[in-house]
Order: structure tokens, then C-alpha cells, then sequence
């Protein structure tokens, strides 16, 4: 590499943005009939890509009330957050003006309990219900199929005692 190459790199390199950050729910629900777990993507506004509900840090706010928050607004969706995060992933988010800026997500698993019929982003996105392993397939970011597929695994992992109590295997 040239001298010059080198020096082009290097300051390209020190004016990179770290990523902006963003909190983000994974959404889930276990049908009743079958026992089988399914999770909610819905489309992009802009781009129409599948997604999982995301958004900003909130004032006053902690990052899984984010979440949730984000969740209800994007999807119409309430449940129990996890307090604890899954995994994060980096995406590329275009804003307005058109310029591109790297974002990590922090994604918080919610299991959804409560489906609103009006919601603020109602009719601005696509929503569905799919297997993890069609989710995983949709999702664009690698990171986050990663996340989509290990939370899937958790997930199996778990069985539902006699007294209707969660446990592990």
C-alpha cells in the first residue's frame, strides 16, 4: 500500500461516527392450539425491508422501556420485556437527507400478550407473524438472523411444566 493509500485510509478512519445507538424488541408469541413459537416482523417505512421494531433512547427511559415503547408505537404490540439484553447488531440507516449512518441496536426479547387495534404507525408498515427460521430468512442483517436464530434456540429449549410453569430442559 502507498504512503498515500495509507494516509487516506488513516484519516478516513479518524473521521468515522461511532454507531448511533438504538434499542430494538424482539417480538414473540407461542400459539396456544400448537405450542409453536412464531415472531413479528414488520416492513421499513422507507425501504420496505423486513425489520424488528426499533427507535431511539427515550428521555427518562430505560433501553428494554425503549424497546417496548417502540414496540407498541411501530407494531401495536404490548407483552413482558426482558430486562436483560439479547445481542446487538449494526445496520445502516438512511435518514432524510439521504445520508447514511451506522446504527447498533440492542435488542430486548418481548413476549407479546396484548395486540392493539390503533396504534400510532397503523398503516405505514407491513406486519406478519412468521417462524423464526422465516424470520431469519427475511432479515437482511446477518447479526441479527444470528440473534433471531439463537433466540429460537432458547426458546426450544424451554418446556412447559404441568402447573403451566416455564422451565429449562
Amino acid at each position: 500500500m502507498t504512503l498515500i493509500a495509507r494516509l487516506a485510509n488513516d484519516v478516513q478512519l479518524m473521521f468515522r461516527r461511532p454507531p448511533r445507538q438504538q434499542y430494538g424488541a424482539l417480538c414473540y408469541r407461542v400459539k396456544k392450539k400448537s405450542g409453536e413459537p412464531e415472531m413479528l416482523l414488520l416492513t421499513s417505512r422507507d425501504t420496505g425491508r423486513w425489520v424488528i421494531p426499533k427507535g431511539w433512547p427515550m428521555s427518562g427511559k430505560l433501553s428494554h422501556e425503549v424497546a417496548a415503547q417502540e414496540a407498541y408505537e411501530e407494531a401495536g404490540v404490548r407483552g413482558t420485556v426482558e430486562t436483560e439484553m439479547l445481542g446487538a447488531f449494526i445496520y445502516n440507516k438512511m435518514l432524510r437527507d439521504g445520508v447514511k449512518i451506522a446504527c447498533r441496536v440492542q435488542v430486548y426479547a418481548l413476549e407479546v400478550s396484548d395486540l392493539a387495534k390503533n396504534f400510532k404507525e397503523k398503516g405505514e408498515r407491513k406486519l406478519e407473524w412468521v417462524s423464526f427460521e422465516e424470520a431469519a430468512i427475511r432479515v437482511n442483517e446477518p447479526e441479527l438472523k444470528a440473534l433471531i436464530l439463537a433466540f429460537s434456540r432458547r426458546l426450544g429449549n424451554r418446556q412447559t411444566t404441568s402447573e403451566g410453569q416455564v422451565s429449562s430442559k
